[in-house]
């Protein structure tokens, strides 16, 4: 299956400083891959520099084998939906008005449409009328997960969709994710939760230092030996009747 998204060792700077250093990534329809890192690693930086966001010094990142830097805005937003870490809005808009901005291509109403059914599928129908400036952070942050959801893009990116989400709410947000991996969307998320990205991806990819260090299965990537290198801990994921668990202790 062709990849729809590709970073062919890519390296990028920024503020004068190296960020990222021959990263790769290749991501296919129907998976779920977890970006892990501690803080700083370049994870975000990652995500930019194969959107065209952050400027490339080498390497190459394409979008469904097509060059990002050669893509129109409005061909980038078909092909990509991106949700990124910053939740400010400037506007207070409605949510149902916020949620079909990821609609785009469609009429008014069939982008209104969309976006109130989105808006239920994340737990916010109620609040389509409410302007997003009035909302808590957790409330705000299902509006933009519905947006992301209003694009149906072939490839959905979220950076720390699950930051500052109460249980409930962090879990919601990955099953739906991966119902759109389900039924054919590539999806890419990044998370600081070790154990979640375990159970909720279908591969992890830890960065460190502007570097992919380990790319595969959850049992493969985040092994007892980058467990250790890369954040310090000493332990290993366990299987329980939960799913995978991640039993560590500071090295």
């Amino acid at each position: 299956m062709s990849a729809v998204w590709t970073l062919d060792a890519v390296s990028a700077r920024q503020g004068g400083k190296s960020v990222l250093e021959t990263a790769s990534l290749s991501v296919s329809p129907g998976e779920v891959v977890g970006i892990v890192g501690p803080n700083g690693a370049g994870k975000t930086s990652l995500l930019r520099a194969g959107l065209g966001l952050l400027p490339l010094a080498a390497g190459q990142a394409l979008l469904s084998g097509r060059r990002v830097g050669a893509l129109k805005p409005d061909e980038r937003a078909r092909l990509v939906g991106y949700l990124p870490q910053e939740r400010r809005a400037a506007w207070n808009l409605p949510a149902r008005m916020v949620a079909a901005l990821g609609a785009s291509d469609l009429s008014d109403p069939e982008a209104d449409a969309l976006a109130r059914a989105c808006l239920t599928r994340v737990g916010a129908g109620d609040l389509a009328d409410r302007g997003v400036l009035d909302m808590s952070g957790g409330e705000r942050a299902r509006v933009l997960l519905a947006r992301l959801l209003a694009t149906r893009a072939p490839l959905l990116i979220a950076d720390e969709p699950v930051a500052g989400l109460d249980p409930d709410a962090q879990l919601l947000t990955l099953d739906l994710l991966r119902a759109e991996a389900a039924a054919g969307a590539a999806v890419v998320v990044t998370l600081h939760d070790l154990g979640l990205a375990a159970r909720a991806c279908n591969r992890v990819v830890v960065v460190s230092r502007g570097h992919v260090v380990a790319d595969g299965p959850p049992r493969e990537a985040l092994s007892g030996a980058v467990l250790a290198s890369v954040f310090g801990l000493d332990g290993a994921l366990v299987e329980t009747s939960a799913g995978l668990v991640l039993a560590a202790r500071r090295a």
